[in-house]
């Protein structure tokens, strides 16, 4: 028998003790070995729940406990997760979570630290829910080398998106509707600004590279900013705006960034649409694959936190994959970044023509100018940028 304890007794908390209690059998089947929660921690009782007589309120209490070899985080936020989680680790207990705040922020450490003390630190939930991208990315995907991973990695921001491209609504409207929905918390600051967005394609990227960049060193732009106009210009020009996650490999150094680009209707993430998550891999000898499905809710977030659970019952001597820090002459730098723009102006055509060598022009109305630029450099781009008058503009995936 496995025994686990679970940190954290909300959504996630809950849905992987029913996962593991309605699926125990399939389980104890695939690894010949019973899953047994042993303790839930959390700062609430819950006398109503069938897993009340689980409930504890200080982790010292498993902490202590060496019959627990496996701790699932399932708190959020970076404090006290990070610490529980590190002292679980140096106690000989292996951690799973679905937390990308942690793993994004501290992801390096604990890989280290689980090294260290010969055991897991797995968190396939932290990227996409319940869409299995993390493991494959790392094993089915290991022979090759990756050139560059594109995701849309917020179902918030993409059903947002979605309404405003397929029923014209506005951005604020489309986001109170997304709140009425459950969809956006109350404050959406982390999903409409990208947070949530640049936590994951940093732990995508350390997967992918090796090395793990902060959050804060990532540029990152939301779709607060993103008007009707836009995305009709865009969709007559054959484009979806998305926020896309993007970590590229140029000249063996990492580019990554999180803004809203135009997704050509030709490249699948065009089509993904709604709450589903699209996370699109170029391997060098795999060439492209994209991983699709709902990126949150209780039942598939769960799903994957209870995968990483029973790999490493099943399997507790493998291996995790090791992370360095990444610096500054790991990265490439933002203005060195080449990429062709959607931009929208009220300067004339000809004040664009003087301004631009050259340009591919969408549409004149209402006293707006949309065109599409070359690929060129980031700072190129900004130094002709500054000689009109722009309303918006955005990058061409």
């Amino acid at each position: 028998m496995t025994n686990i304890a679970i940190l954290g007794f909300g959504v996630v908390g809950s849905g992987i003790a029913e996962v593991i209690t309605q699926n125990s059998e399939i389980i104890k089947n695939k690894i010949g070995d019973e899953i047994n929660i042993k303790y839930i921690l959390d700062l609430r009782e819950f006398p109503d729940s069938p897993f009340a007589d689980k409930i504890v309120h200080d982790f010292n209490i498993i902490l202590n406990d060496d019959e627990v070899s496996i701790v699932a985080e399932a708190m959020g936020g970076l404090h006290p997760a990070f610490d529980f989680s590190e002292q679980a680790l140096k106690k000989g207990k292996s951690v799973v979570t679905s937390n990308k705040h942690v793993v994004a922020e501290k992801g390096d450490v604990l890989l280290k630290t689980a090294a260290e003390n010969g055991v897991r630190y797995l968190f396939e939930a932290s990227v996409g829910g319940g869409i299995p991208v993390l493991r494959p990315l790392g094993t089915c995907l290991a022979a090759n080398k990756i050139n560059e991973i594109n995701g849309i990695l917020n179902g918030t921001t993409n059903y947002i998106l979605t309404q405003m491209i397929d029923f014209g609504k506005t951005f604020e409207v489309a986001l109170k509707e997304a709140q009425m929905k459950g969809y956006a918390e109350a404050n959406p600051t982390a999903d409409v600004d990208g947070i949530d967005a640049c936590r994951k394609i940093c732990i995508l990227a350390a997967i992918a590279f090796g090395k793990l960049i902060n959050p804060s060193e990532v540029s990152t732009v939301g779709i607060s900013n993103i008007r009707l106009n836009d995305v009709k210009n865009a969709s007559e020009a054959g484009y979806a705006i998305k926020l896309i996650g993007q970590a590229k490999d140029i000249n063996g150094k990492m580019s990554v960034s999180v803004a809203p680009r135009l997704v050509p209707n030709t490249n699948l993430l065009s089509k993904v649409d709604d709450v589903f998550n699209g996370i699109l891999v170029n391997g060098n000898a795999s060439d492209d694959i994209i991983f699709i499905g709902k990126g949150a809710g209780k039942m598939p977030t769960a799903s994957a936190v209870v995968a990483d659970i029973v790999d490493i019952a099943g399997r507790p001597e493998i291996k995790n994959q090791q992370w360095a820090q990444a610096d500054k002459n790991d990265l490439v730098p933002s203005d060195d970044v080449v990429s062709a723009y959607y931009v929208c102006t009220t300067s004339s055509e000809d004040a664009v023509k003087s301004a631009f060598n050259e340009y591919s022009a969408l549409s004149l109305k209402d006293g707006e100018f949309s065109f599409i630029t070359p690929a060129m450099k980031k700072s190129a781009f900004n130094e002709m940028a500054s000689k009109i008058d722009v309303i918006s503009s955005f990058e061409i995936l």
